[in-house]
Order: structure tokens, then C-alpha cells, then sequence
């Protein structure tokens, strides 16, 4: 199917209602992926943890082919923006069904969560191949304006564990 990538975005996108921020979507993805969803993107270490140039690019495809609504919504001093499946989307994907069990319970958890804790998990998830404390160090360095707590650390690898044993 032309666009199966592009389609594993939507329904990612249409299970969770609505996505409010691109810096959650990216982390939302990406940690989809690293439990064993099968998203394709590359992702590299950026500035808010892992981030992918093919996503951005897709998303943006998505909005100009009218599947995607993008809402730029103004909080305080920043932009935001919220996603969510247009008609045509939806459409779209009634007619190019994505087989992807589990995908809804995952993504409304990890949308439940704060893009502050997403980041958390998916620097965890990057580091993945260290053992614990060198990824704490690395969260700890890495991430020290966010001043995350060994707490908090210990709460994201819980946190891995539980999106994995709802896909078994």
C-alpha cells in the first residue's frame, strides 16, 4: 500500500483522539516504536530527547493532503499544536486498514501522561542498550533542566514495563 507508513501515523493519531503538541507526538512515536510497534522513522538524540526529521516531514505531508488537522493554539508565550484525523482521514483508513493490536490501549496511556514524563521514557528507551545507572547519569546530564529525580527515572523503567506487557 502506497502511503503505510504515513497510515500508521494516522491511526496512531485517530486512537488517541487528539494529540496536543509536536514535541509529544515525536515521543509518543518513538516510544511506540521501541516497544515493538512497527513504525519505521529514524530518530536521532536532539535538543528534547529522541526526534525523528522523517515524522515532522510525514505530519506535515499528512496536513497537506487534508488527513491531518494541525491547530496552532497560543499558550502563554509558546505556540502549541493539537492533531487530530480529518473526515478524509478517517476515511482513508477505512479503506487502508492498519493492523496494529494494542496500538489505542498503549497511545491512550502514553497520551494520558505529560510530555515532560514522555521525554523521560524516551531518553530512557534510547539509552536502553546501558545498564540503569549510566542511563541515570545520561538523564541526569543530558536533561538537567528538567531536574528529573532517580525517583522519576525509576518511574519511566516502570513505566517501560507496563506499555510492554499490554502488546503481549
Amino acid at each position: 500500500m502506497l502511503l503505510k507508513d504515513h497510515a500508521k501515523l494516522m491511526q496512531a493519531i485517530m486512537v488517541s483522539g487528539e494529540i496536543t503538541g509536536r514535541k509529544k507526538l515525536q515521543k509518543m512515536i518513538y516510544i511506540a516504536k521501541k516497544v515493538e510497534f512497527p513504525f519505521h522513522e529514524r530518530f536521532q538524540f536532539h535538543f528534547y530527547g529522541p526526534y525523528s526529521e522523517e515524522l515532522t516531514t510525514r505530519v506535515e505531508e499528512l496536513c497537506n493532503m487534508g488527513f491531518l488537522n494541525e491547530v496552532k493554539e497560543k499558550k502563554g508565550g509558546y505556540y502549541q499544536y493539537c492533531y487530530t484525523l480529518t473526515d478524509s482521514g478517517k476515511e482513508f483508513l477505512s479503506l487502508n486498514q492498519v493492523e496494529m493490536p494494542y496500538l489505542e490501549d498503549c497511545f491512550n496511556d502514553m497520551n494520558e501522561q505529560n510530555a515532560r514524563f514522555l521525554e523521560l521514557v524516551s531518553t530512557v528507551l534510547y539509552f536502553d542498550n546501558l545498564p540503569k545507572e549510566e542511563v541515570a547519569d545520561k538523564v541526569f546530564t543530558l536533561k538537567s533542566s528538567q531536574r528529573y529525580t532517580m525517583a522519576e527515572v525509576d518511574e519511566a523503567y516502570q513505566y517501560i514495563e507496563t506499555l510492554k506487557t499490554k502488546i503481549q
